[in-house]
């Protein structure tokens, strides 16, 4: 946990009280909960828990002040936002006991360039994240993806490949597919994109193409 990422909260009494006339003054609401722990509600400066949420994210254990009492540690676990500022509205911390292993997700930091990819191949990426288990002193910040194992069309790298570290465990399935590289389309590949199928309406299910004789008889 590193000792520079800390926030400052204040307590806050009751759910909706204020609340619009709060966040307009640059507060945001949070909740605290954890294993054992009895929920608390507290008000935040936004831009303060930007700057720590920025480097933070939600895989870094921080410090949280609140009041007179000894300084908590939490992390991250849900940031909701306005869909029409995209400003933050709500955020919920969960209360880390340093003694107990816990269960959270860590993105995936992609390193170094894939062979593949110089060869003109597409870089495709299946996840973001991985789940693990580990004591919050064990807690990586992210867990490195090397795509210099890339060298070729035909390789994969799966969560089986990662390396997070000592005291962690990944819980994603070790068989899950992280990163591969698909070959470039060719021009043939492209000209059958754009080759126009015909079809014929009668084999279309519920189009019924009209016959001469029935033409006729409306002649």
């Amino acid at each position: 946990m590193s000792e520079t990422l800390k926030l400052t909260v204040t307590e806050r009494e009751a759910a909706g009280k204020d609340l619009n006339r709060s966040r307009k003054a640059g507060l945001v609401p949070a909740v605290l909960y954890g294993h054992g722990v009895e929920p608390r509600m507290f008000w935040m400066n936004a831009i303060e828990f930007g700057k720590v949420f920025r480097t933070a994210g939600e895989s870094t254990i921080f410090s949280l002040s609140a009041g007179k009492g000894a300084a908590l540690n939490v992390l991250v676990h849900d940031v909701q936002t306005n869909p029409l500022t995209s400003r933050v509205s709500h955020v919920d911390f969960y209360q880390v006991r340093m003694d107990e292993e816990l269960e959270t997700n860590v993105p995936l930091e992609l390193i170094n360039e894939s062979p593949a990819v110089r060869e003109g191949g597409i870089l495709v990426k299946t996840l973001e994240e991985v789940e693990i288990k580990c004591l919050p002193k064990d807690l990586p910040h992210s867990i490195t993806v090397d795509l210099s194992k890339l060298v070729t069309f035909d390789d994969q790298i799966k969560v089986s490949d990662l390396k997070p570290g000592k005291g962690v465990e990944i819980l994603t399935e070790a068989d899950t597919v992280l990163a591969l590289v698909e070959a470039p389309r060719t021009a043939a590949d492209i000209a059958a994109l754009d080759t126009k199928i015909e079809m014929d309406v009668t084999k279309v299910e519920g189009v019924v193409k009209e016959t001469p004789a029935a033409e006729a008889e409306k002649k």
